[in-house]
C-alpha cells in the first residue's frame, strides 16, 4: 500500500510530456529497455525579474501547480559525460518530495528551440540526497536503469561520479491554450535569469503562439541560445 501510494504521488506531479515517456518505458517489450526520448522544447528568454511577474499575472488564470526545484549535476572522474555530450542529473522537487535521476545527451538549441535526447526516471529522495554528499554511491544503484547505462554506455570506471554542483528553480506551471507553459526563475550562485518554456511535439507552432501572446501583450523577450546548465557551468549570466 505504502509502495501504491508513492506511485500515486509520483504520477500526480509528473508532467503530461514526461509522463508519456514514462509509461513507453513501462510498456516496452524489452526486460531491461533503454527509452532514450528527445525532449523538444520552446526556450524564450525574459529580461529581467518585471517582466517575469508581468508574464506570471497576466497568466495567472491558467496557472496550474508551481515546484521548487533543485538541480545537482555529475559528471565522471575523467570527464567520461560532458566529453561525449552528456550529463547526469538529480532534480530534488518541493522539499524533497520527489527525485528524478535524468541523463541528458547531446543537446541542440537554435531559433529557440531545444533538443536533447533524455532518460530520465524517478528515485528515492533520501538515496538522491545521499548520493549527493557522496557521489561514489551512485553507481552503486543497480536498479536503476539510468546509471546502468550510465556505466555501460559511458564506461564510468572505479573513480566514479564527481557532484559538479547545481542550482535552484522556481517552477510555475500553466495550462494555456492547449500548451503547458513553464515560467522559471532561476537562482544560480552568480545571478538571476529567466525563461518561458513549453515542450511540445510541434515546437514551431508553439514558439508561433507563444511570441504572438508575448508580443500582444508588448512582452520584451529573446530566444534562449543557452541551456541552464550551460549557463551554470560558464559561472554568467548570457547578455
Amino acid at each position: 500500500m505504502a509502495n501504491a501510494l508513492k506511485i500515486s504521488r509520483f504520477l500526480k506531479n509528473f508532467t503530461f510530456p514526461s509522463l508519456c515517456r514514462t509509461l513507453h518505458s513501462a510498456i516496452s517489450t524489452s526486460p531491461n529497455p533503454t527509452i532514450t526520448s528527445m525532449e523538444v522544447e520552446v526556450k524564450l528568454c525574459l529580461p529581467n525579474a518585471v517582466t517575469h511577474q508581468r508574464v506570471s499575472s497576466i497568466l495567472s488564470p491558467y496557472h496550474l501547480k508551481t515546484h521548487a526545484q533543485e538541480n545537482i549535476f555529475f559528471d565522471g572522474a575523467n570527464s567520461e559525460l560532458s566529453s561525449k555530450l552528456a550529463v547526469l542529473r538529480l532534480r530534488f522537487y518541493d522539499l524533497d518530495t520527489q527525485c528524478i535521476i535524468s541523463l541528458k545527451a547531446k543537446p541542440v538549441i537554435s531559433n529557440g528551440i531545444s533538443r536533447i535526447e533524455e532518460d530520465e526516471e524517478p528515485i528515492d529522495p533520501s538515496i538522491g540526497r545521499a548520493c549527493v554528499s557522496e557521489p561514489w554511491r551512485l553507481p552503486l544503484i543497480d536498479s536503476s536503469r539510468v546509471i546502468r547505462r550510465v556505466k555501460e554506455e559511458y564506461g564510468i570506471g572505479e573513480k566514479g561520479l564527481v557532484c559538479l554542483g547545481g542550482f535552484r528553480n522556481v517552477r510555475a506551471v500553466y495550462d494555456w491554450n492547449g500548451l503547458k507553459l513553464e515560467l522559471d526563475e532561476t537562482h544560480y550562485d552568480f545571478g538571476m535569469n529567466y525563461e518561458i518554456e513549453c515542450e511540445s511535439c510541434d515546437p514551431e507552432k508553439a514558439k508561433d503562439l507563444l511570441e504572438e501572446f508575448l508580443k500582444s501583450h508588448g512582452i520584451e523577450y529573446s530566444y534562449s541560445n543557452v541551456s541552464k546548465f550551460a549557463i551554470f557551468r560558464s559561472g554568467k549570466l548570457p547578455k
